[in-house]
C-alpha cells in the first residue's frame, strides 16, 4: 500500500530549517534506499507543508520515520497526518485499474 505523511510547517519553517536539513535529508535517503521512502519533498509558493508517499504493509513506516524526523522533534513541524492512498494509475499503483 502507499501512505502519504502530510506535514504543516511552522511559519518559520524556511528561516530554521538549515541547523537541521543535513539530518533530515540523511533520514529520507536512507528511508528511500530500504525501498520505504518514494518521494519527498516541501510544497511551495506557499513553503507551508511537506508531503512524502512511503511504500509499506501499514502506516507504521511513515509514523517512524516522522517520530525520528529532526524538522519534528525540534518544532519546524506543527503537525503531521498519515494517510492510506490507495493508488490506481501508474507504474507503481498497488491497485491498477484500467478501463474495459
Amino acid at each position: 500500500m502507499h501512505y502519504l505523511l502530510f506535514y504543516d510547517f511552522v511559519p518559520s519553517y524556511l528561516d530554521r530549517r538549515g541547523a537541521f536539513r543535513t539530518e533530515h535529508l540523511r533520514l529520507a535517503w536512507e528511508s528511500q534506499r530500504r525501498g520505504e521512502l518514494i518521494l519527498g519533498g516541501a510544497l511551495a509558493d506557499p513553503a507551508d507543508g511537506g508531503v512524502l508517499l512511503f511504500k509499506g504493509d501499514s502506516p507504521k513506516l511513515a509514523e517512524k520515520f516522522a517520530a525520528a524526523d529532526p524538522y519534528v522533534k525540534n518544532g519546524l513541524v506543527r503537525h503531521w497526518r498519515v494517510r492510506q492512498w490507495s493508488t490506481v494509475v501508474g507504474e507503481q499503483a498497488t491497485d491498477p485499474v484500467h478501463p474495459e
